[in-house]
């Protein structure tokens, strides 16, 4: 056990504060009960510059052992700011909430699925755990954490031994050529989003066109396009219960974005984007792009959020595989317990992955429509990623059962019972670095992307 033991509590505002604070406060507990000296903050680090402040204190005391308390989600920019600058032993402690088909309160587990990648990228040891801290047996897995018997470790792809066959060749061709508009930048400590552009063409001779985001925003408002709206709003409301129930204005400038993607595509021949979804969409425009996603990945336009290239470059080969909608989906909680996975996204699965109806909501966070609320339908599932990470190139691919299981957390969500038991799936994604967005499709897909991985020159990693 580390003699002086610095915590930093990272959190987001945009989130449920109080209830962070809560488990802050348990957290807390947790760690004075097993005994630990600590310096640093006892309560929530909201922004940039308390996180820098509270990191300068805490590194001149010259502690042990550096722990991020990941109580909400936060991109990974601080996290690895910090393992930059302190080299001793550093840990982070992420923790679960409940499944109660509300708001994600916290989204603390990809919160730690960032920070994996990102210290991956820069090859930083570190320890973790994702854990509750009033579960029985916390002490103990303080301990681990605090002793280092809880490292990360490292695992990488292998080459695929089997040889392509013609489909796989012919899926791997037809990637050259391939147009992606990335519209925007990745938000800040977005590691998982950035791309190479050298590297993705020499891979798939994939064409990434970068446009500003204020140009989808001005295509969106340019035009009366009152009789495609209209024809939209009919079109969603076939399968959508609630159009009437949000912001008509808001709604308005929602579909828009729609429209305005359409006509961004068919200027440019894209067969796929990659979006700045947020801030701006709601800052700056006034109206959410997930819907929109939502509906370009049903009619076989997929689009990554979070400017996510590798992730629509993913999309684009599992669709070809499976010959059927994606979807770009965060994975949000593991619970051991239950022996399930929660994937999730705000609003954006296609319509044909829902078990029942939809319907019509607003960001939980950001408080605008248009997003599509429902549970995905139970099947057979895929998942995979072009990955990027510890900064190599591999496929990594699973697959697993989608339950029959009321939403989560609002917003399109599914609850899976993966092939490898949870506690290990955990540890195979922090331990591969993993970028926190996967691709997923109904069917058992995972011979082919194996091909497909082949002919692309890719080692395979099998969670």
């Amino acid at each position: 056990m580390p003699r002086t033991l610095a915590i930093l509590p990272l959190g987001r505002s945009t989130f449920d504060v109080p209830f962070a604070e809560a488990n802050l406060a348990a957290m807390l507990a947790a760690l004075d009960h097993a005994g630990v000296a600590m310096i640093g903050p006892r309560s929530l680090l909201l922004d940039v510059d308390q996180a820098k402040t509270a990191s300068n204190d805490v590194l001149a005391g010259a502690p042990d052992l550096v722990l991020v308390l990941q109580v909400t989600f936060t991109d990974a920019a601080f996290t690895s700011e910090i393992a930059k600058r302190f080299h001793g032993p550093m840990g982070i402690w992420a923790i679960p909430e409940s499944r109660n088909g509300g708001r994600l309160r916290l989204n603390s587990f990809c919160g730690l699925n960032l920070a994996s990648h990102a210290l991956g990228r820069i090859k930083r040891d570190f320890s973790w755990l994702y854990a509750d801290p009033a579960v029985p047996g916390i002490d103990e897995r303080i301990a681990a954490l605090l002793g280092g018997s809880r490292r990360a470790g490292r695992i990488s792809g292998k080459p695929v031994q089997a040889a392509a066959g013609p489909a796989a060749r012919q899926i791997a061709g037809s990637l050259h050529g391939t147009r992606i508009g990335r519209i925007g930048e990745p938000p800040a400590g977005f590691d998982t989003c950035h791309y190479d552009r050298q590297k993705l063409t020499m891979l798939a001779g994939v064409e990434v066109t970068e446009i500003p985001l204020n140009r989808l925003f001005e295509t969106a408002r340019a035009g009366d396009r009152r009789q495609q709206r209209e024809q939209l709003r009919n079109d969603i409301s076939a399968y959508t219960d609630g159009l009437d129930a949000v912001d008509a204005q808001q709604l308005q400038r929602s579909l828009d974005l729609k429209l305005a993607l359409d006509e961004i595509r068919a200027a440019e021949n894209f067969d796929a984007f990659a979006i700045r979804c947020w801030p701006e969409a709601f800052t700056e425009y006034g109206g959410a792009v997930c819907g929109p996603v939502s509906i370009m990945g049903e009619t076989r336009t997929p689009c990554a959020c979070e400017a996510d290239v590798y992730g629509a470059l993913t999309q684009i080969v599992l669709q070809r595989v499976a010959d059927a909608p994606v979807f770009l989906s965060d994975l949000v909680d593991l619970d051991a317990d239950d022996n399930t996975g929660v994937v999730w996204h705000c609003g954006q699965a296609p319509a044909s992955m829902r078990n029942g109806e939809a319907t019509a909501t607003i960001h939980s966070n950001r408080r605008m429509p248009l997003l599509f609320e429902f549970a995905l339908k139970p099947g057979r599932v895929t998942f995979a990623r072009i990955s990027q990470a510890h900064g190599g190139q591999q496929m990594v691919i699973s697959g697993g059962e989608m339950l029959d299981r009321p939403n989560c957390f609002a917003g399109t969500s599914g609850v899976v019972r993966f092939d490898t038991p949870a506690v290990e799936m955990a540890e195979k994604i922090i331990a591969s670095g993993l970028e926190h967005h996967m691709a997923l499709a109904y069917g058992d897909h995972r011979a082919a992307l194996r091909e497909v991985a082949a002919a692309l020159g890719l080692p395979v990693l099998e969670l």
